[in-house]
Formats: structure tokens, sequence, C-alpha cells
């Protein structure tokens, strides 16, 4: 599955088009690669959001097979493992 469609299939962005924004920004970075939109996620890859105060990191359990999902299960799709709130999941 590309990037930008698995960041809001699985919630971690609100909407596919903020989704690309970052992407454009270069301050998403699959397995510390800065990444483009087209780029494919895989399970146990990095993801990796840099924001200027902090930054977010998860780890990919499995790709969704459905267009989005609901927000409690997330910890289904991801693992956080660095940023804010890492007990989230």
């Amino acid at each position: 599955m590309r990037i930008d469609k698995f960041l809001n299939a699985v919630n971690i962005t609100k909407r596919r088009a903020v989704a690309e924004d970052m992407l454009n920004e270069n301050v998403v970075f699959l397995n510390n690669i800065a990444v483009k939109k087209s780029k494919d996620v895989k399970i146990d890859d990095i993801i990796k959001l840099q924001y200027l105060e902090y930054s977010d990191e998860f780890r990919v359990l499995q790709i969704p097979t459905t267009k989005s999902t609901p927000k409690g299960r997330m910890c289904e799709y991801v693992e956080k493992i660095g940023g804010k709130n890492v007990s989230e999941c």
C-alpha cells in the first residue's frame, strides 16, 4: 500500500491530502529515508513523522485491506515506538 494511503487508512493523518502535504514537505521518513507519496509500506517498516518540536515513530504491524479503519483499531496496524503519548497503543 502507498504510504500516503496508509497514513490515512490507519488514522495517523486525518485526510490523505494532509499526508500528501507532509510527504511533499519531506517530514515523513520510511526507515530513516524521506520518501515520496508513491512509496510502498511493508510490514516491519518504521514510519517517522518529524514535526518542528518533536517526532512520532510507528512500526507497521499489518497492512489494511480497506480504505479506512476505525480509530479504535489503529493499534492492530501500527505500534507507536517514539514521540508523544507512546502508550497510546
